[in-house]
C-alpha cells in the first residue's frame, strides 16, 4: 500500500506501470503498493491456521463493477473438475522485473497458500516476465495461453492494456489490475484488481450514509495517487448532492509541511466543515489529525490506515474511520483465518493487501474453472460477486468500514 519512502530512484521507476490498486502509491506499473526493497528473498511456506467463526459482519460498502462488452463470440467455460481432468492456472506475474519483483512475489506466495490449502485438481504454470513493452506481455499471455487452461494476471496495468486491447484473449483470464478508463475489458477477461478510485467512491456512498446532508473538505497530498483518490471521492460525493472543498497539501521540506499543515487548521478552525475526508499516507495523517485534533469527523480509504509500532498507540488517530480490506481489519473473521499468514520478513500494509489478493485470485480461478458463470465469495479483500462465461463479465468487491482505536483498526457496521 508507504510511511516510509518509496526510495528515490525506486519511486520514480515506479510510476509508470501498475495503475488502479487498491493501497496507493506510484509503483512502477503502478502497483499502487510501495515497495521498501527490490530483493527477492525465498518465500516461506506459512502454516494454516484452522478457521473460526467470524466474530464481526462486514460493512456494506460496494464497488462499481466493471463490465465487458456482450460478445457473441464468448462462449461459457465448461466445468473442468466433474470430468477429472486436472486444470491448469497460468500465474503470469512480473516476476524479472526491476521494480515490480517483490510485489509479484508476495502475491504469489498468497496465491500459492490458497493453492496448498485447497488446490486438488490443480496445476500452477508460473510465467515469469519483465518490464518489457506491449508486444512482449503479448507475446508473454500467448505462451502462457499455450499450456493452462485460464491465465492469472498480468499485474502491471500496461501489461493488462496490452492484453485487453488485443485479440489475444481468448482463454479465461483474470486480470490482477484494471485497464485504463475507456479500455473494453473483452469478454473473457474477469478485472479483480484492486482499486483506489473505486475505495474512494465506495467511501462516499458509506459516508453520505453516516452524516447525510454534510459538506466535505477534501484533503489531498500531492502525489497522483493521492490525486486520484481525492477525485474519485468529490465526483461520487457531488453526485450524491453534497458540497465539497479540496486543500491540497504542499509537498516540500518539514517547513513548508509544517505551514500547510497550519493554514489547513485554520481554515478548519474558521469555516468548521461538517468532515473531513483525508487523500493522504499514514505519516501525513498523523501530522493534520494531530494538530486539528479529534473534534471533526475524519474519514479516508485504506491509504490512511497506519501500521502500529509496538509501544505507540497513536493517540492521535482514535476515532478515525476508514475503509480497508478484511485481510487487514477482520483478523477474527472465519475467511481470514482459514489462510495462512505471510511468515517472511514483515511485511507492510500494502503488501499485505498484495498477498490477500494473492489469495483471492486463486479462489476467483477456482471458481472459474468448475464452470460457475454467475458467483460470490466471502473473500479476504471483500465480498466478491462475479458474472462470467455467459458473454459479458461483471465483478464487483465490497470493502468492510472499520475505526481505528487505541492502536488498533477494527471492521465496523455502517448505516
Amino acid at each position: 500500500m508507504l510511511i516510509k519512502s518509496l526510495k528515490g530512484v525506486l519511486a520514480a521507476m515506479a510510476v509508470t506501470l501498475l495503475g488502479a490498486c487498491s493501497t496507493p502509491c506510484d509503483v512502477s506499473g503502478r502497483l499502487c503498493a510501495p515497495i521498501d526493497s527490490n530483493t527477492r528473498a525465498p518465500l516461506a511456506q506459512p502454516a494454516v491456521a484452522p478457521p473460526v467463526q467470524p466474530a464481526v459482519q462486514e460493512a456494506d460498502v460496494q464497488t462499481m463493477p466493471i463490465d465487458s462488452p456482450d460478445s457473441q463470440s464468448a462462449q461459457p467455460l465448461q466445468p473442468a473438475l466433474p470430468s477429472g481432468r486436472q486444470v491448469t492456472l497460468g500465474l503470469m506475474l512480473p516476476l524479472r522485473s526491476a521494480t515490480l519483483a517483490q510485489p509479484a512475489e508476495i502475491l504469489r506466495a498468497g496465491f500459492m497458500a490458497a493453492h496448498a490449502l485447497e488446490g486438488a485438481g490443480f496445476a500452477v504454470n508460473l510465467i515469469e516476465t519483465g518490464d518489457g513493452g506491449a508486444q512482449e506481455a503479448l507475446d508473454d499471455y500467448l505462451r502462457a495461453a499455450q499450456d493452462s487452461d485460464i491465465i492469472v494476471g498480468p499485474l502491471s496495468r500496461p501489461a493488462v492494456n496490452a492484453v485487453a486491447g488485443s485479440a489475444a484473449a481468448r482463454k479465461p483470464t483474470i486480470a490482477l489490475n484494471h485497464p485504463d478508463a475507456g479500455t473494453p475489458v473483452p469478454p473473457n477477461m474477469l478485472v479483480i484488481g484492486l482499486s483506489i478510485e473505486d475505495e474512494a467512491r465506495q467511501a462516499a456512498a458509506w459516508v453520505s450514509r453516516e452524516q447525510p446532508g454534510a459538506n466535505a473538505l477534501i484533503v489531498s497530498g500531492a502525489s497522483a495517487w493521492q490525486r486520484r483518490i481525492a477525485t474519485a471521492f468529490a465526483d461520487a460525493w457531488a453526485k450524491l448532492g453534497h458540497e465539497s472543498q479540496l486543500v491540497e497539501l504542499a509537498s516540500g521540506s518539514a517547513y513548508d509541511t509544517e505551514m500547510a499543515v497550519g493554514k489547513l487548521n485554520a481554515k478548519v478552525q474558521n469555516e468548521s466543515p461538517s468532515l473531513i475526508f483525508a487523500a493522504l499516507d499514514p505519516f501525513q495523517t498523523r501530522q493534520v489529525r494531530g494538530v486539528i485534533g479529534n473534534h471533526v469527523p475524519f474519514y479516508g480509504a485504506s491509504s490512511v490506515n497506519s501500521r502500529v509500532a509496538a509501544g505507540d498507540t497513536l493517540p492521535e488517530l482514535d476515532g478515525m474511520r476508514m475503509l480497508d480490506l478484511p485481510w487487514v481489519v477482520q483478523s477474527d473473521n472465519a475467511t481470514v483465518m482459514a489462510y495462512p499468514r505471510w511468515t517472511g520478513a514483515p511485511l507492510g500494509l500494502d503488501m499485505e493487501r498484495l498477498y490477500a489478493l494473492g489469495i483471492d485470485a486463486f479462489r476467483v480461478a477456482k471458481e472459474v474453472a468448475l464452470g460457475r458463470t454467475a458467483f460470490e465469495l466471502d473473500g479476504v479483500t471483500g465480498r466478491l460477486k462475479a458474472r462470467f462465461g455467459d458473454g459479458s463479465t461483471q465483478f464487483t468487491r465490497v470493502i468492510p468500514a472499520a475505526v481505528f482505536q487505541a492502536g488498533t483498526t477494527r471492521a465496523i457496521l455502517t448505516q
